[in-house]
């Protein structure tokens, strides 16, 4: 069973398609909710409705008679809805990324009561910019006192949120932030997905364990925006190969690579780790590392915003042997992914977004935890494989749980492809 504070409407670009969205929204959620108007400072009554049975069943039976309480705040942006007000080309990107995680999330929800789980999922609409509001949801009795609190999404508001927040009944989930937990500092906390550092951990574990070089080279720029990865990188692989591998440190000007030369092999890869994301210096490093790849073979590491860059040629990187990691490789092709599809057409009419992937993720992940003996206690003990990412969760102290699983993609046929 679930039961919900509000059912949310899709929205458009379209102002005009607004209020048929709504409805076509409205009919094409699942018939477990039905929606009950409300305003997020003063939550109506749920409205519960016994749940069909899903057609995916699980292994174990929820202990009969429990619910869980999920409290959910995501940046809806509602009260753009008013016919005297509009939405920014921000707000309204923010507003359907909150729609389309809210119903992949549910989607999982829904699925999971077929075991015989129950949920009551209250929703509660957040801005980013309104740090009043943020607070105000932190002091709500209804949030404080849910089994599990999904939201915020913004880091701004994640430390408003926690700051104002003195006690709560559940953990805390950060659901689409990879905000260092160490800005939040709060034991309770949940981070899904992987902070930069674990980005670069990934690509150390990879490089020492398959690649096996002697040297490794850091080609930088100079930005402070890539200080956090290099540093990374360099204390992983100190400690991975217990400083057994030399990592040289380079500031490039102008592609200038000439006095690494003398310190190059020509029969053997020559790992280069780039952390730059700056498009006038990769444009102008990456041609040099070309050039040089003609006498020197290199292997190239990447970080993992270049999956986004439009500029980077797939036909440059497959040369130099490019690999970034990343924690968004879908396979679109999988039974899992393929029934996901199927039932996200059938309850919404409309195709999944990235965002509806990792709400069906995160649902299902932390559906089933809630039911699970240990509950969330087995947090880090209970990995899994989702459609977008895989959840490995270490335990830090003072900072809550944190997903550390990145993949490792490589250019092949000029795409990209998973390797690990």
């Amino acid at each position: 069973m679930i039961s919900a504070q509000n059912r949310l409407p899709l929205l458009s670009g379209n102002k005009r398609l607004l209020f048929f969205t709504i409805a076509l929204l409205l009919a094409a959620c699942s018939p477990k909710v039905r929606p009950v108007a409300t305003t997020v400072k003063k939550p109506a009554d749920n409205i519960t409705k016994k749940p069909e049975t899903a057609t995916e069943k699980q292994p174990e039976k929820a202990a009969e008679g429990k619910v869980a309480t999920i409290s959910m705040i995501l940046p809806f942006g509602l009260e753009h809805l008013n016919p005297a007000q509009r939405y920014s080309p921000a707000g309204l990107s923010k507003a359907n990324m909150s729609v389309e995680y809210y119903q992949g999330f549910k989607l999982a929800l829904d699925s999971l009561t077929a075991d015989g789980s129950n949920f009551k999922l209250q929703v509660f609409d957040d801005s980013q910019d309104e740090t009043m509001q943020t607070r105000g949801l932190a002091l709500n009795p209804a949030v404080r006192s849910a089994d599990l609190i999904v939201g915020p999404v913004f880091p701004q508001s994640i430390k408003a949120f926690n700051a104002a927040l003195s006690y709560s009944k559940g953990i805390i989930v950060s659901p689409l932030s990879p905000a260092n937990p160490a800005t939040v500092n709060r034991p309770n906390l949940v981070t899904v997905i992987p902070p930069l550092e674990y980005h670069a951990w990934g690509a150390a574990e990879y490089i020492n364990k398959t690649v096996k070089p002697k040297k490794i080279f850091i080609l930088r720029s100079g930005f402070n925006q890539e200080k956090d990865y290099a540093v990374n990188f360099k204390k992983a692989i100190d400690s991975l190969s217990k400083k057994k591998v030399k990592v040289v440190t380079l500031f490039v000007v102008r592609g200038n690579l000439s006095s690494l030369l003398p310190q190059l092999s020509k029969t053997e890869k020559n790992v280069f780790v780039v952390p730059a994301i700056d498009q006038a210096f990769l444009g102008v490093t990456l041609r040099s590392l070309d050039t040089l790849n003609k006498h020197y073979p290199v292997m190239l590491f990447g970080h993992p915003n270049w999956e986004k860059f439009s500029f980077l040629k797939p036909q440059l990187l497959q040369r130099l042997q490019t690999h970034i990691t990343s924690t968004e490789k879908i396979n679109y092709k999988s039974g899992a992914t393929v029934t996901f599809l199927r039932n996200y057409r059938k309850a919404y009419h409309v195709e999944p977004t990235e965002y509806a992937i990792k709400g069906f993720d995160e649902g299902l992940y932390f559906g089933k935890l809630l039911f699970a003996d240990k509950g969330v206690a087995a947090i880090n003990q209970t990995d899994f494989t989702g459609l977008h990412n895989s959840f490995h969760f270490i335990k830090k102290p003072a900072l809550g749980w944190v997903n550390t699983h990145v993949n490792i993609l490589t250019y092949t046929n000029f795409e990209l492809k998973q390797v690990e």
